[in-house]
């Protein structure tokens, strides 16, 4: 069969591509030293341009400034901060100042880049709103440039509206603690706080195993231990999480390709989008809280067929090395001399490779990517966060086969491939995008939230880092009672 865009690699050099350091990857080519200027003739250095100035913005009119300090407080219902103050209306240049620090929270979120984790790689761009907002002024149009800022993805607005509905039932009281002995009609009114389907009539059964499904959990529509253990997390904690999920939407681009596979850590789900619609789905198994996947985006630009696995050294020298080679040996594995003389354990393509039959490449700093498996036992668990920081996935030869499906001597060739047994990179026709997401908190239209456990931490970490943004450089927020912990 003549498959044009199908490039193959001989084992051995696939195997070789781990031995090479990624500074001899990524390295330029030498090249030839030049003589120094002489001492007689130093170089001309030429001065940096000066930075423009700032974009004047005009003063703002009375009305305008009463609308502003109206917008202003509205921070809270934009989960910019947990609970705002009172105080005097803002004039002049501390108004200014503070519309502008309000658009760059809404446009790129409330915390700085500069306090970002390193695995959470998926960065806003930055921007500038002075340009927008001196037009805004001049034009009288402030209301259109302020609901502008916001993302203008529903999962954003519909959280938007979860929280308002969360923070309502914080400021009544919030809700009563249940125990395996609680009476029904307490279990009932309890869980109808969160979700508004909740009829009188409808069996307990039900109602409990629709409230599992909406924390991740088993749907058994008993009140185990886990299941209280969801339904008694704070109010509180639950508003710091629909916040941080929102500012992590802040984070997002305004703009996504309209066919892209976005994978959710925390729920440890892939979908597929196809024309900007979810179109498919699987079952995956993502990091471990000690091995945490990271947020990024990034293009899948091939698949490798039949994949040996080079063992990254700290899994190797933390779990294998220990075994003793005679050990490794029988299990398949086989150790490489490197150039620098070390040592490399790499797993041959087979059945039994970790990879199993099929890896989906993207660049990325963290060496992750999304692949098959041989233990399939996983993903009919509850509870999927597994691996060392890759994606395991589910049904890995159909989304494969939708990759290449625009491809004549590719579509429906994927079983083929790998029934041919030989390590092989097939070049997709075009790049699929591919984004690595946390999402503990989404929302339905109508604003019912459904949760996923914090398994990295991440949402506490995130919700201190909006309270202490918020405190620093915002008039109207106030410090919240409590900092949200799922400790």
């Amino acid at each position: 069969m003549n498959r044009p865009d199908l490039i193959r690699f001989p084992l051995l050099a696939l195997l070789s591509i781990g031995a090479v350091p990624l500074a001899a990857q990524t390295t330029p080519p030498a090249v030839a030293p030049t003589l120094a200027p002489s001492p007689q003739t130093p170089p001309t250095v030429q001065p940096l341009p000066a930075p423009p100035p700032p974009v004047p913005i005009p003063a703002l009119s009375p009305a305008q400034e009463g609308w502003a300090n109206d917008w202003l407080r509205g921070g809270a219902a934009q989960g910019l901060m947990a609970r705002q103050k009172a105080g005097a209306a803002l004039k002049g240049d501390a108004l200014v100042d503070a519309l502008l620090d309000r658009a760059r929270a809404l446009g790129t979120g409330r915390v700085d880049t500069a306090d970002f984790l390193e695995v959470w790689a998926l960065r806003p761009a930055a921007v500038d709103p002075r340009p927008a907002l001196a037009k805004a002024v001049s034009e009288d149009r402030l209301q259109v440039w302020a609901s502008g800022l916001t993302p203008p993805w529903a999962g954003y607005d519909t959280l938007r509206k979860g929280l308002a509905k969360y923070e309502a039932i914080r400021d009544k009281g919030g809700w009563p603690t249940l125990t395996a002995g609680s009476a029904p009609d307490v279990v009932r009114a309890r869980i109808a706080l969160e979700d508004p389907a909740v009829t009188r009539d409808e069996p307990l059964v039900d109602l409990i195993q629709r409230a599992q499904r909406r924390y991740g959990l088993e749907p058994t529509g008993q009140l185990g231990a886990r299941t209280l253990e969801a339904l008694n997390v704070g109010v509180d904690d639950r508003i710091a999480a629909i916040m941080a999920n929102m500012e992590r939407w802040r984070w997002m681009p305004r703009s996504l390709p309209v066919n892209r596979v976005q994978v959710n850590i925390a729920a440890a789900v892939l979908t597929v989008f196809e024309g900007d619609q979810p179109v498919t789905s699987m079952r995956a198994v993502t990091g471990s809280p000690t091995n945490q996947t990271p947020m990024l985006s990034s293009s899948i630009h091939s698949i490798v067929v039949n994949p040996p696995w080079n063992v990254p050294m700290s899994i190797a020298n933390r779990e294998l090395f220990p075994k003793g080679r005679a050990a490794l040996a029988r299990q398949g594995y086989k150790i490489i001399k490197t150039p620098e003389g070390g040592e490399r354990i790499v797993q041959p393509a087979g059945p039994g490779s970790a990879l199993g039959r099929l890896k989906f490449d993207f660049n990325n700093p963290f060496a992750v990517y999304l692949h098959d498996t041989p233990s399939r036992g996983k993903f009919s668990s509850y509870d999927r966060l597994a691996s060392h920081g890759c994606i395991r996935l589910e049904k890995p030869v159909a989304l494969a086969e939708r990759m290449v499906a625009a491809d004549p001597t590719l579509n429906g060739q994927i079983q083929t491939l790998i029934d041919e047994g030989k390590t092989q990179r097939v070049s997709l026709p075009q790049q699929v995008a591919v984004y690595l997401l946390y999402w503990t908190a989404f929302a339905s239209n109508n604003g019912t939230v459904s949760f996923r456990a914090d398994p990295y931490g991440w949402d506490k970490l995130l919700a201190q880092k909006i309270e202490a943004s918020s405190r620093r450089v915002d008039p109207t927020a106030a410090p919240t009672p409590t900092i949200a912990s799922k400790d």
